[in-house]
């Protein structure tokens, strides 16, 4: 044992607890807040009290919220997962009866001081019981069609409450995130092959139902999709978001117009300037390298979470670490690809950057479970 391990092992358990916190993650954390505080600030012309203000003051809850979930060990969020499951879905059912509407969408629940999404909330519980069940299944059950169909069930439920708000983004990433935590568990392949097939079919139902008594879209998904795959046909209509997020990505250039001084923003032509698409106004004022850097950031913490993940020996902390990670990659590479015409329009926010309470929140609840994960490892004696 090295005297550092010595010195550490007699500290009082609680400030142990403390140094233990992957405080290298915990400033990258705060240093990508940061520029989503800037952003806000410069898209909001100067008005520090319209999104920046209300954003640090949700960043400094979210992050008292993360030490407490980190403190807490690991094996009471593991006993937990089955609750925080049922009141995501809970929440979703409430969104369905007594929700708030905006934007043609039924997503929230107003709670007078803030607006809840439930759904942002089910990403991170919904990685928590599929990490707590394959933690408890014996491992040679994991590929048998009985125990495979139980998570697809819990993916599936929460998954088709969120498509009815509509809010198909949030539907990706449910899916998505809860495979990656079956691959992860070691699931077959051929599994996922079928899944794929299944998803090529569905896309060629979508695609054949529309104008039809049944389809399977909303009229505005399918004007996304025809924006996503002609953006020049409707310039000024269908296509203008996309067309104009373009024109300010490419405005830039290498290093940007400087703090403040994007025209594209200031004057308004970006739609969604301070959620969807607060990347293109980064990207117009720093350029290619401010956007880049960003996105290093991102690669870091993902970095740090992979590693954590690999040095933890408990089967539920690990895939609970990389189910989380997998969210937050999902997360800034659809809004990435969505602003650049990579992808679809779905709606997913840029995350710690965009403003929205219920999104920084959760996924600074996310980076608790991972610290509390960290903190409570078997550590070598």
């Amino acid at each position: 044992m090295s005297y550092l391990e010595y010195k550490v092992k007699h500290v009082p358990t609680g400030l142990r607890k403390v140094l233990y916190i992957n405080w290298v993650l915990v400033l990258l954390v705060s240093a990508v807040s940061s520029v989503g505080f800037l952003m806000l600030y410069s898209v909001a012309g100067g008005n520090f009290d319209l999104w920046a203000r209300p954003q640090m003051e949700r960043f400094a809850l979210g992050m008292v919220l993360m030490f407490i979930t980190a403190m807490v060990p690991i094996w009471f969020w593991r006993n937990m997962a089955g609750l925080a499951y049922l009141v995501g879905l809970a929440l979703l059912v409430l969104v369905e009866l007594v929700g708030a509407s905006g934007m043609g969408a039924q997503r929230w629940i107003d709670l007078g001081f803030m607006r809840l999404q439930p759904s942002e909330l089910m990403k991170i519980a919904m990685v928590m019981l599929l990490a707590a069940y394959y933690d408890w299944l014996d491992v040679s059950k994991v590929s048998r069609p009985l125990w495979v169909a139980l998570p697809l069930i819990l993916i599936v439920i929460p998954t088709a409450l969120v498509l009815r708000q509509p809010d198909l983004g949030t539907s990706i990433l449910l899916v998505a995130g809860g495979g990656t935590v079956m691959l992860l568990a070691g699931v077959s392949l051929w599994y996922f092959a079928v899944v794929i097939t299944g998803g090529v079919g569905l896309v060629t139902a979508v695609i054949l139902s529309r104008g039809t008594e049944w389809q399977l879209l909303n009229n505005y998904q399918y004007r996304r999709i025809d924006t996503f795959l002609d953006p020049a046909s409707d310039p000024l209509g269908a296509g203008y978001n996309i067309t104009q997020s373009k024109i300010t990505l490419g405005s830039g250039g290498w290093t940007g117009k400087g703090f403040m001084q994007g025209t594209q923003s200031r004057l308004n032509f970006i739609p969604e300037k301070h959620t969807d698409f607060i990347f293109t106004t980064l990207a117009e004022e720093f350029g290619f390298v401010g956007a880049a850097s960003l996105l290093a950031l991102y690669v870091l913490i993902l970095f740090f979470c992979v590693v954590s993940a690999l040095q933890n020996r408990d089967r539920f902390s690990s895939l609970l670490i990389l189910g989380i990670a997998m969210t937050f990659f999902l997360f800034f590479a659809v809004n990435m690809a969505m602003v650049m015409g990579l992808a679809p329009v779905v709606g997913v926010p840029l995350p710690l950057v965009s403003y929205g309470g219920s999104a920084m929140l959760v996924l600074l609840l996310g980076f608790g479970l991972v610290q509390s994960a960290h903190v409570h490892r078997a550590r070598q004696k």
